[in-house]
C-alpha cells in the first residue's frame, strides 16, 4: 500500500495541475509560465542532488577515492539516454514552432504532450529507484526519503500539469479534452516507476549507478528544456527567483523527511 502511494503521488500532482484548465479563463501569462518553470527546475535539481546523487556517493564510500565513479558514470549515462530519446521521439517544446526528434505526421498538440511525457520518464525512474532502495532495507535509503522525493516531484508536477493543459486549450481543445491529455502526460511516471521496481532485484547491486542515472536524466531535462523555456521572451528574474524557491522546498522536504 505504501509503495502504491509513493509511485502514484507524482501522477496525482500532474492531474491536479491539469485540472486548472477546467477553472482558468484565458491563456496562461508568460510571466506565470516563467515562474512555474523556474520552480519546477529548482525542485528537480534539488531532488537530483539530495535524493539521488548524495545517497549514491554514500553507498560508494567503500571505494575510497573512487567513490565518485558510480554516481558520475551513472549521471553521464542518464544524460546520454535522455539525449537519445530527445533525438528519437517526435515532440514540440512550448513557445516553439520547430519539432524535434524524428519526422512524423503527428499534430502540434500531440507533440506538445509528448514533450512533457518525455521528461516525465526520468522522474518516474527516480521515484522507482529510491522506492526500491527503501524496500530493500539495506541500501541506506529510508521510506521517508522515498516519500520526500515523491512529494517533491508531485509538487513540481502541479505547475507542469497546468503548463501543458492550458496551452492545449489555446490550441483549440475543449476544457475536458485538454484536462485529459494534460493528465495523461504524467501517466508515464508511475509506469516507469513500477517497471524500475520490478527490475530492481537484478539491478540492486547497481543501485549507486541507477541513482546517478536517474539524476542525470532529470538534470538533462532541466538544462535542455525547463530553464531555457523559463528564459524565453521578455527578460525577467522571476524564473530565477522561483528556481530558488523550488530548490529550497525540495531540500527542506528531503532533510526533514529523509
Amino acid at each position: 500500500m505504501e509503495l502504491f502511494a509513493i509511485v502514484s503521488v507524482p501522477f496525482l500532482g500532474t492531474v491536479i495541475g491539469a485540472a486548472f484548465v477546467l477553472l482558468a479563463r484565458g491563456e496562461m501569462s508568460s510571466l506565470l509560465q516563467k515562474g512555474l518553470l523556474g520552480f519546477a527546475s529548482g525542485v528537480m535539481v534539488a531532488a537530483s542532488v539530495w535524493s539521488l546523487l548524495l545517497p549514491s556517493l554514500d553507498m560508494s564510500s567503500a571505494l575510497g577515492p573512487w567513490a565518485w565513479a558510480p554516481a558520475c558514470s551513472g549521471l553521464a549515462a542518464g544524460m546520454l539516454f535522455l539525449l537519445l530519446l530527445d533525438n528519437l521521439i517526435p515532440h514540440l517544446h512550448l513557445n516553439s514552432s520547430e519539432p524535434e526528434g524524428v519526422r512524423s505526421g503527428l499534430g502540434r498538440s500531440s507533440m506538445l504532450v509528448l514533450a512533457v511525457t518525455l521528461h516525465n520518464i526520468p522522474e518516474g525512474m527516480a521515484v522507482g529507484v529510491v522506492a526500491a532502495g527503501a524496500m530493500s532495507g539495506d541500501m541506506g535509503i529510508t521510506l521517508s526519503g522515498a516519500v520526500a522525493l515523491a512529494a517533491g516531484i508531485a509538487i513540481q508536477n502541479v505547475p507542469e500539469g497546468a503548463i501543458i493543459s492550458l496551452p492545449l486549450r489555446s490550441e483549440g481543445f475543449t476544457r475536458r479534452r485538454a484536462f485529459v491529455f494534460g493528465a495523461l502526460s504524467g501517466i508515464v511516471e508511475p509506469i516507469a516507476a513500477v517497471i524500475t521496481i520490478l527490475l530492481i532485484d537484478s539491478l540492486l547491486p547497481m543501485m549507486p549507478y541507477l541513482l546517478g542515472f536517474a539524476a542525470g536524466a532529470m538534470l538533462y531535462v532541466v538544462v535542455e528544456e525547463l530553464i531555457p523555456e523559463a528564459q524565453q521572451g521578455h527578460h525577467s528574474n522571476l524564473g530565477t527567483l522561483t528556481f530558488a524557491v523550488g530548490f529550497i522546498v525540495m531540500m527542506i522536504l528531503d532533510v526533514a523527511l529523509g
